[in-house]
């Protein structure tokens, strides 16, 4: 499944039902910005179920965009590197996060589900592509939009950018028999612009 979002137009945020957008981006924030893998750094409990007794969540997410590497600008996680390439070599083509990492998949609590982004800079926009591997679709697809909505924006915003186009690629998108009500409720609700 792919799906484009222009955000130079809208914030694609869900109107048929309410999303808790403010931990959403408090979530993707703890990923991101605190590159943290504890459960106490965030202030939701979605995430309780994979941590040990520790809060921990193991290798994964934010603990692997923080890890450091040496790039030929110097060394830095992801995300800073990310940050220097929109600001240093907006043209690059290696604008790009991975946090599926093989080596660490069996000391993480889940394995990534949206694993990897790249960005590219078409005149004065920001463009991302994220991928994600698996997704149930009526818990997390608004909130991954909103997310990694928000992402971009603050990307853009930090990096002199205007917001463009987030394309989001979704391998194994889902809905459980369980949700299959709720899904055909939401399909019979009236729209509304975002």
């Amino acid at each position: 499944m792919v799906n484009r979002y222009d955000l130079s137009k809208e914030f694609p945020l869900l109107t048929l039902r309410a999303t808790n957008w403010k931990a959403a981006i408090d979530e993707i924030l703890w990923i991101w910005q605190k590159k943290s893998n504890n459960i106490h750094d965030l202030n939701s409990k979605i995430w309780d179920s994979w941590a040990d007794e520790t809060g921990s969540i193991g290798k994964a997410y934010g603990y692997q965009l923080g890890v450091k590497y040496k790039f030929k600008h110097g060394e830095m996680d992801q995300v800073d590197n990310v940050l220097w390439q929109l600001k240093n070599a907006p043209a690059s083509r290696r604008i790009m996060t991975n946090i599926y990492n093989f080596a660490d998949l069996t000391e993480m609590g889940l394995e990534p589900c949206a694993y990897s982004m790249t960005f590219n800079v078409t005149g004065n926009k920001l463009n991302a592509i994220l991928n994600q591997r698996s997704q149930d679709t009526l818990a997390a697809n608004n909130w991954n939009v909103v997310q990694y909505s928000a992402l971009l924006m603050m990307f853009a915003q930090v990096s002199g950018l205007e917001p463009g186009e987030l394309v989001h690629v979704i391998s194994d998108m889902h809905i459980y028999d369980r949700h299959v009500p709720i899904i055909k409720e939401l399909i019979e609700r009236e729209t509304f612009p975002a």
